[in-house]
């Protein structure tokens, strides 16, 4: 059975579900658009999914059926980044947040339905897997707002689809659907509406059924390899590999490919 705690007087919200933990942003009337206040909840949420090891898997959704997040709260910018020197103080208070997706060890799936915009595509980009329904649209409106996206979510974006399709999405401000965003790789799957649900569950649930070592080693790998060859920590990946031959859960593996049977996996 699941259990809920609020964060950032409700508007986040961390749900545990057997090995599945689920963060919401839950400002709907917003289109789940976050303030600051947010930002300090996505961390402490995210510190206590990677501090409890019943979790394996976490789900990044919206409230209601509009957005799964449509960007930063703009009522804040006039106080908190009407120039540069205020952006940087909004990103002091912000970073802690950021910073948490960055460096969260476990994998991450975004759940999406609705508006996912701006500031909402660049935490999307820092999950792992991206699941949306067809009624989704994505885009980044800065050149609309006179801002500019940041360096990070730049290269995320240009991995993601490439700097052609980057320089056309920055340029032009303009959305695109979920079909599209499957075809250039921004998302993994788009899926009708009804299906968003059951798709993202069953997905978390494949993962986590598997050996947390196997998928921690793959996520570090694909990780590593995406940086330039000199930057690369091929040790740390071949250490990732040694653990998991030398793990209790190499050896639940085979026995159970043995006997047939849904393997065990303890993460050890």
């Amino acid at each position: 059975m699941a259990t809920r705690t609020e964060y950032a007087g409700g508007k986040m919200l961390a749900d545990v579900d057997g090995a599945i933990g689920i963060m919401t942003f839950n400002q709907p009337e917003k289109r789940n658009a976050v303030s600051i206040e947010m930002w300090s909840g996505v961390a402490e949420i995210l510190d206590r999914f990677e501090a409890d090891d019943q979790v394996r898997v976490v789900i990044l959704a919206g409230a209601g059926d509009k957005a799964f997040v449509s960007g930063a709260d703009i009522s804040q910018f006039d106080k908190q980044r009407s120039n540069a020197e205020a952006r940087e103080e909004y990103a002091r208070l912000t970073g802690v947040g950021r910073d948490r997706l960055k460096t969260f060890g476990k994998p991450m799936i975004a759940r999406i339905n609705g508006y996912c915009i701006g500031g909402g595509l660049a935490i999307a980009m820092q999950t792992d897997l991206r699941v949306a329904s067809e009624n989704s649209s994505f885009g980044i409106p800065a050149a609309r707002l006179g801002i500019a996206y940041s360096p990070d979510s730049v290269e995320q974006l240009i991995t993601l689809v490439g700097p052609a399709r980057a320089r056309m999405m920055l340029y032009t401000a303009e959305r695109i659907d979920a079909q599209e965003a499957e075809r250039v790789g921004l998302i993994n799957r788009c899926v009708p509406a009804g299906e968003l649900d059951q798709t993202v569950r069953q997905l978390a649930e494949t993962i986590a059924g598997n050996a947390p070592l196997s998928v921690a080693a793959a996520r570090h790998a694909i990780t590593e390899i995406g940086k330039p060859a000199a930057e690369r920590d091929i040790a740390a990946i071949n250490a990732a590999v040694a653990r998991c031959y030398d793990s209790e859960d190499y050896r639940e593996g085979r026995q159970a490919f043995k006997e047939k049977r849904t393997p065990n996996f303890a993460g050890r």
